[in-house]
């Protein structure tokens, strides 16, 4: 029997803050109140009967992102712990590459996506997103009217990777439906994980048999001699970690854009940068909120509590968005890059300038081809996706001047054309 020493907590006894019910997505903020209201580490729940540490300060949260010693992104310990059918599997089993490794394993993974990685050229991933909101913006256009989430943020992040990883635009439906299904973690999650892995599985071995100009093939032929089993797993990660958080991005960006018409106005006339609304939100509405999953490599006190081995340390993105919303100095510039979204250390995002360009020339393109866009719903009425891990909008609804798919868009002064 473990015994704690007497000036630590042990959650083990407590009544966790449950991450996967309805009312986390409607309103997080009164979760994040509750665990904060512990300290830096609260006790939280991702799922019935899967208990986290969830860390909930700036300083505890960069302490668990650079301490390589004490944490481990390898969850096969946790694994063995809980049922073979909890709905959050999908999202943090181990599997052999970037996210789960640690050490020399996880550089030699890192690596082969950052060389990948660098051979797509900016300009040439700007084509890519212009080609694809140019497809979508024609579909809707002449109707006057259109869902932001599923007529175009989700779409669109599927037609730009599918393009980037070898794919017919054909096949974005199937990557939206499960990777939508895994990430919510709920009834459906199994279901997701087997048919997300099965598109990834058929799109390496497709790629095994016949090499084009796309990241799967450059993984395989990468001088680090990955195996088949291992780029099938990089593309696993990189596939869902570009469509989902991203697609996320955009939607939350476009919201929070279209929910301040002073903020509307001055970004279609070019006076004030996308990039500031995509800072926004990825300081205060972080589409991957509680994603930074760690595991203590022994018992260890940490910040007042002690941590089992066997439960994972969740760094709660959106909770330090949040409370640092509150915290916000008043002459803080929106362009401030202080936010934690991309992580920090060793397993910090390797592709974040990516992200950026696609989230900010799609909404530069949309704004620019339908620049009347007016939301259905005031911001507080929109709704929510279930899930523990991510912060992403059922919908947004608009309305819009019809356009004609033959129609060029107006010249707007400061946006690109």
């Amino acid at each position: 029997m473990t015994t704690y020493p007497p000036d630590r907590r042990d959650f083990s006894r407590s009544a966790p803050v449950r991450l996967w019910e309805d009312g986390f997505a409607s309103d997080p903020r009164h979760y994040y109140g509750a665990l904060r209201a512990q300290g830096p580490v609260g006790w939280a729940e991702l799922a019935p009967g899967v208990p986290a540490y969830l860390v909930t300060d700036r300083r505890a949260a960069l302490e668990v992102l650079h301490d390589e010693e004490t944490f481990s992104h390898d969850p096969r310990a946790w694994e063995e712990t809980v049922p073979a059918d909890s709905p959050v599997l999908g999202m943090m089993r181990w599997r052999p590459n970037a996210l789960f490794a640690d050490g020399a394993a996880h550089v030699r993974y890192r690596t082969t996506l950052l060389d990948v990685f660098d051979l797509v050229e900016p300009y040439d991933l700007r084509a890519r997103v212009q080609r694809a909101a140019r497809l979508l913006a024609d579909r809707i256009g002449p109707r006057g009217e259109a869902d932001l989430v599923g007529d175009f943020s989700r779409p669109l992040l599927a037609l730009v990777l599918n393009d980037l990883f070898g794919l017919p635009d054909s096949q974005g439906d199937r990557l939206n439906r499960g990777l939508g299904k895994m990430m919510e973690g709920g009834a459906q999650a199994a279901q997701g994980e087997a048919e997300y892995a099965g598109y990834v599985l058929d799109l390496i071995a497709a790629k095994a048999e016949r090499r084009g100009e796309d990241l799967p093939s450059r993984l395989l032929d990468h001088p680090a001699r990955l195996t088949q089993e291992e780029v099938t797993w990089q593309v696993f990660l990189t596939l869902g970690a570009g469509y989902e958080p991203t697609a996320n991005l955009l939607s939350n960006t476009l919201s929070r854009i279209l929910g301040n018409p002073a903020y509307y106005s001055t970004l279609t006339s070019g006076a004030r940068p996308v990039m500031d609304a995509v800072v926004e939100v990825l300081h205060h509405e972080t589409p991957l909120a509680n994603y930074g999953i760690y595991y203590a490599r022994r018992p260890v006190s940490f910040h007042g509590v002690w941590l089992r081995e066997t439960v994972p340390v969740v760094v709660s993105y959106g909770a330090l968005g949040h409370f640092a919303e509150q915290e916000a100095a008043p002459d803080r510039h929106p362009g401030d890059a202080s936010h934690l979204s991309w992580g920090a250390g060793p397993h910090s995002c390797p592709v974040k300038q990516h992200t950026l360009l696609i989230v900010t020339e799609a909404i530069e393109r949309l704004t620019q081809w339908l620049p009347d866009l007016d939301p259905v719903l005031p911001r507080e009425r929109l709704s929510w996706r279930p899930g523990p891990f991510h912060r992403s909008l059922t919908a947004l609804p608009v309305r819009f001047s019809p356009r004609s798919p033959a129609s060029e868009p107006p010249d707007q002064p400061g946006v690109p054309s």
